[in-house]
C-alpha cells in the first residue's frame, strides 16, 4: 500500500471517529498511587512524515516514533497489517514535528533492531514476536518506552509493554461465567503446547478463585484427528461406560433367560433391555460443562467426537475463549448454546477504511496497531511523563474496548460474553466492561504455572445403579464399578498421587450349568456430524 495512496483518502480519514485507546521504581509508584476513573482520551495531532529504514534517511523532526515489525518472511502478513493500521493512525492524528520510521525486524538477523535502537527514537511500537521483545529490552535504555504485539507475559517488562490481548483475560472471563452459570465441575480440552499449558494453567487458577471443580484437565495433538479422538474417548469414560452399558445389558438378559419371573417383572426387564440396547453407553459423566481452549476447528472437532461418544448438549455445557474469535465455529449449529468471552466488535467505521485501505477486512492485530499508534501520539503530546500516561489506571477506550497497561509489561482487556446460535452472528450475553473502577481480573499471567494432564477424577459407573431388578435377585446378580478414579490435585507435587477404587466385586461371571449367554448386538455408527470415524 503506498503512502500516496493514504493521502488521497485523508479526507475520509479525519472524519473517522478518535478512538484508543519490569517496569522501573517509578513507572510503578506512579501507577500504584493513582485510582481508576473514567478512561482517558488520546490527544491528537495533524499530519507526520513517514519513512521506511531503507530509503536510508535519518529523521530530523524533533519527535521520533520507531515502528519494528516482521515485514518479510513468515510474519508478513502480520506485519504489513499492523504496519496498514499505524499509517492510518499517524496520518489522521500524528503532529507535524512527528517522524515515524518503519523497521523490519525479520531482516538481517536482528541488525534493524539495533539500527532502530541507535536512532533513540521517542518510543518503539513492535515488534511482533516474543524473541524480538526480549531483544528489545535488553538492548535499549531502561526509560525507553516499548509497545509490543506479543501475548508471551515473559518477554515484556522493564519498559516494554504489549498491547496484544492476554490469554489470561479471555480465559478468567470465561470461567467467571460459569460460575454465573452455576458450573459445579468442568474438564479443560486445551493444545499439547506450551501456550496450551499456561492456559490451563490460568484455567485452574480462575477455577479455585470462583470455587469450581476441574474433574480433569486433558491435552491433545493441534489438528491431528486421532489424538482429538483418543482424548475424547478418554475424557468422556467411553470405556468404562460402554463396560458399564454391556453389563448391565448381561444382567438383564441372564434374568431374563435363568430366572422364573411375574408377568410384570418381565415386562419391566425387557423395556430395561431395549432402553440400554439402543445405547453404547450407560452413565453420566462427572462434570456439567467442558472448556475448549483451542481453536475454533479444533474445538468443532473435540466436540463431535464427544458427541459421537454419547456426551452432548444435554450432559455439558460447552466453553470457550477469544480463540475462536474469527473462526466459522460460530456458524456450526451443532455449537448452539455454547459460550466464549471474545473482545468487543471492532469499529465498523474503521473496518469500512481498513478495507478500502488494504483490501480486506481488519484482524486483531491490525487494531492493536491502530491503539498502539494512537496511544504513542498522545503519549508524545502529553504533558505527563511516559509512565504516567501510559501506565494510566482508569485506561483507554480503543478499537477493541477498554484497555489499560500495567507496570508488569502486560495489560488487561475487558471482555464480552456471547453465546453461539449456529447464524455466524454469536448473541451478546454480557457487555464488556467500560472502566476498571471495579477491578476486572484477579490473576495475573506471569504467575500461572502451566498445568498438567489430570485423569479424570469419577466415582466411576456401577451397573446395578441403573438397572431395576427384582430385590429377591439382587445378592446373585452383581457387577463391579468400572473407571473409578480419584486423583490429587495434580499441580501440587510433581509426581501426583493416583489412587485406584476397588471394584465391589471381581466376579463378573454368574457361574450357572444352565446359563446361555444372550447375544448382544452392537450399535453402528459410521459418521458424525462431519468426520468419519473408523471402528
Amino acid at each position: 500500500m503506498s503512502i500516496n495512496k493514504f493521502f488521497g483518502i485523508c479526507s475520509v480519514l479525519f472524519t473517522l471517529s478518535g478512538c484508543v485507546s519490569t517496569p522501573d521504581g517509578k513507572w510503578r509508584v506512579e501507577y500504584d498511587n493513582a485510582d481508576a476513573g473514567t478512561p482517558a482520551q488520546m490527544q491528537y495531532g495533524t499530519a507526520v512524515d513517514i519513512i521506511s529504514a531503507s530509503d536510508n534517511m535519518t529523521p530530523t523532526a524533533a519527535r521520533h516514533m520507531a515502528v519494528l515489525l516482521p515485514l518479510s518472511g513468515n510474519g508478513a502478513s502480520a506485519g504489513r497489517a499492523i504496519r496498514t493500521s499505524i499509517e492510518m493512525a499517524v496520518l489522521q492524528r500524528a503532529p507535524q514535528n512527528l517522524a515515524v520510521t518503519f523497521y523490519d525486524s525479520a531482516a538481517d538477523g536482528g541488525a534493524e533492531i539495533t539500527r532502530a535502537l541507535q536512532t533513540m527514537p521517542d518510543i518503539i511500537i513492535g515488534p511482533l514476536f516474543a524473541g524480538d521483545a526480549r531483544a528489545v529490552r535488553t538492548a535499549k535504555p531502561e526509560q525507553m518506552p516499548v509497545l509490543s504485539f506479543t501475548s508471551d507475559a515473559t518477554a515484556v517488562g522493564n519498559g516494554v509493554m504489549t498491547m496484544a490481548l492476554m490469554p489470561t483475560n479471555s480465559v478468567e472471563a470465561i470461567v467467571k461465567e460459569m460460575q454465573s452459570d452455576h458450573v459445579r465441575q468442568f474438564i479443560i480440552f486445551a493444545p499439547d503446547t506450551q501456550s496450551g499449558r499456561l492456559m490451563a494453567g490460568t484455567a485452574r487458577a480462575a477455577a479455585a478463585i470462583y470455587d469450581i471443580q476441574v474433574s480433569g484437565v486433558f491435552f491433545y495433538t493441534e489438528k491431528d484427528a486421532d489424538s482429538i479422538k483418543n482424548t475424547t474417548s478418554a475424557a468422556t469414560m467411553n470405556t468404562a461406560r460402554v463396560a458399564a452399558n454391556n453389563r448391565a445389558r448381561e444382567i438383564l438378559s441372564d434374568i431374563l433367560t435363568n430366572e422364573r419371573l411375574t408377568a410384570i417383572e418381565k415386562s419391566n426387564l425387557t423395556r430395561q433391555l431395549d432402553r440400554l440396547s439402543k445405547n453404547d453407553t450407560l452413565g453420566p459423566v462427572p462434570y456439567d460443562a467442558v472448556l475448549f481452549l483451542g481453536s475454533g476447528d479444533d474445538t468443532k472437532s473435540l466436540a463431535s467426537f464427544m458427541r459421537y461418544y454419547g456426551v452432548g448438549a444435554r450432559d455439558a455445557r460447552f466453553y470457550g475463549t477469544a480463540v475462536w474469535d474469527g473462526s466459522d465455529i460460530a456458524s456450526d449449529f451443532t455449537m448452539s448454546g455454547a459460550k466464549f468471552a471474545t473482545l468487543p466488535e471492532i469499529n465498523a467505521e474503521f473496518a469500512n477504511l481498513y478495507d478500502q485501505i488494504a483490501g480486506g477486512t481488519p484482524s486483531r492485530l491490525a487494531t492493536f496497531g491502530y491503539d498502539a499508534a494512537n496511544m504513542a501520539i498522545g503519549m508524545l503530546n502529553s504533558d505527563k511523563s511516559n509512565a504516567a500516561y501510559l501506565l494510566n489506571p482508569s485506561g483507554y477506550m480503543g478499537m477493541d474496548g477498554l484497555i489499560r497497561l500495567r507496570p508488569t509489561g502486560d495489560n488487561e482487556r475487558a471482555m464480552r460474553i456471547v453465546e453461539l446460535n449456529g447464524s455466524g452472528t454469536p448473541r451478546d450475553i454480557k457487555p464488556a466492561a467500560t472502566n476498571f473502577m471495579t477491578p476486572l481480573y484477579n490473576i495475573e499471567q506471569r504467575h500461572i504455572t502451566p498445568a498438567r494432564a489430570m485423569a479424570l477424577e469419577t466415582p466411576g459407573i456401577n451397573p446395578m445403579n441403573y438397572i431395576q431388578i427384582p430385590e429377591r435377585l439382587r445378592s446373585k446378580y452383581r457387577s463391579k464399578t468400572y473407571g473409578a478414579n480419584a486423583t490429587t490435585t495434580p499441580d501440587a507435587s510433581p509426581r501426583p498421587t493416583v489412587i485406584s477404587i476397588l471394584p465391589e466385586d471381581d466376579s463378573d461371571i454368574i457361574t450357572d450349568p444352565d446359563f446361555q449367554p444372550v447375544s448382544l448386538e452392537s450399535i453402528s455408527k459410521t459418521y458424525i456430524d462431519s468426520i468419519e470415524i473408523e471402528e
